[in-house]
């Protein structure tokens, strides 16, 4: 099945303004959150198709939102990509540890970040 929705968390507004732009102009629909609250509450709402997870936010970091989202039965299936500023290989592998279906780092390549999608539609 072809990834369409796509929801962006990302406390950052240039972050989620720069992933939308990429993403739309791919031919994605987009919705963003600023924290995990607020991306618990979006994707209970309207389950997106995949999830580009930051870390570092305020309140519940991406890795617990990510482990979360996993362990949840009615959303387990939801794949989730960590985009993060965190570079180290420990952040990488507790990252799909937490659930994660792959890991990049910030800034995100466009290309890489579009080869991804097509590989978990694949």
């Amino acid at each position: 099945m072809a990834i369409q929705k796509i929801l962006i968390v990302d406390d950052s507004p240039t972050e989620r303004y720069y992933l939308t732009e990429i993403l739309e102009r791919n031919g994605f629909t987009v919705t963003t959150a600023e924290n995990g609250d607020d991306a618990m509450a979006k994707i209970r709402a309207d389950r997106p198709e995949l999830i580009l997870m930051d870390v570092v936010m305020p309140g519940a970091n991406g890795f617990q939102v990510t482990r979360a989202i996993a362990r949840d039965p009615e959303l387990s299936d939801v794949p989730i990509i960590i985009c993060s500023t965190k570079n180290q290989e420990t952040d990488r592998i507790w990252g799909l540890r937490q659930g994660a279906r792959d890991y990049l780092v910030k800034p995100v390549d466009q290309d890489e970040l579009l080869a991804r999608i097509a590989g978990l539609s694949a």
